[in-house]
């Protein structure tokens, strides 16, 4: 007989993040949620559907969802949150790094370069353009060394700098979320929940998700410990070998920084097993950007990225 993993804790990690929810949309004028289309922000439309559910009644949201777009993300992901979107009929911004390019407020050294740093800037010019004033997103604490600093409610100064020095205390679930002209609130509702969690939650509630988080086959290769696919943004170099393997997304990002990992789990329950017994966190075992540093996110973050 298969040993269960227990999940009866889900109902009070659902129950604060749907409290979360609600305060920012009681205590923010114009709030919005970042939806991408991975798996986290499946996990926060899923929880804000409920927070705002009336039975017998349409669903309408309070806010609208932004995707911040680097123009590099995997096509099946864009394809898969643009088909929610729809069967939602939700209200879509996307900000485009592309066009933060043109503009010349995002300067690369090359085409092929990582995109996702700079999603800070066009993420801020967005967030300027439409007047949000507290974006919530699908972060959580155990990602990442600097995103366990961060408050659920995450003040941002009028350049929409993070300081990690200078939040706001938050006993007994009181969040204070009021703003001088020009600051921002970043809301994180999933911060307290972990990989497994949000499995559980997935498989729990039957969420749909884009197909490469599951197995499938990829061409990579083998580089630094990661498996990189091989696409025109991130090609072979000389003297490489790439093999077709078995292979799922653990993180959905831009597609110069973010690899799969070995895998055959083709199912939600499959993948808990294999996030139960994983000893490397989902951004060390697959982003590439947060290995030139042990500080790289923290310094990203201090520069407006979400």
């Amino acid at each position: 007989m298969t040993q269960q993993i227990e999940n009866g804790h889900l109902d009070w990690l659902e129950a604060e993040s749907i409290y979360i929810i609600r305060e920012v949309v009681a205590e923010c004028s114009h709030p919005a949620l970042l939806f991408s289309g991975g798996k986290d922000s499946v996990v926060l439309l899923a929880l804000a559907r409920k927070a705002f559910q009336l039975e017998g009644r349409e669903l309408v949201l309070p806010f609208p969802l932004v995707h911040i777009d680097t123009g590099h993300n995997y096509p099946e992901v864009i394809q898969f949150r643009d088909e929610q979107v729809k069967k939602l009929n939700a209200h879509l911004v996307v900000g485009h790094v592309e066009e933060s390019i043109a503009k010349g407020t995002v300067v690369l050294r090359k085409e092929t370069d990582s995109r996702n740093a700079a999603q800070a800037v066009t993420l801020l010019e967005t967030i300027e353009a439409n007047g949000f004033d507290a974006l919530m997103g699908g972060a959580r604490r155990d990602e990442e060394k600097a995103r366990a600093k961060e408050r659920i409610f995450s003040f941002r100064d009028e350049f929409g700098q993070w300081d990690p020095k200078a939040q706001r205390p938050e006993l007994w679930s009181l969040y204070n979320a009021k703003l001088h002209k020009g600051e921002n609130m970043r809301v994180f509702p999933i911060s307290n929940w972990t990989e497994l969690d949000i499995w559980q939650y997935i498989e729990r509630e039957k969420l749909e998700l884009p197909p490469i988080y599951y197995a499938h086959q990829r061409e990579v290769v083998e580089r630094h410990g990661l498996l990189v696919p091989v696409t025109p943004l991130t090609p072979k170099r000389p003297n490489e070998q790439s093999e077709w393997r078995s292979v799922r997304f653990r993180t959905v990002g831009d597609i110069s920084c973010t690899c799969p990992v070995a895998s055959t789990a083709s199912t939600p329950s499959e993948i808990i097993k294999e996030t139960a017994v994983a000893e490397i966190s989902e951004r060390s075992a697959t982003r590439m950007d947060d290995r030139t540093s042990e500080a790289a996110m923290e310094q990203r973050k201090k520069q407006g990225y979400f």
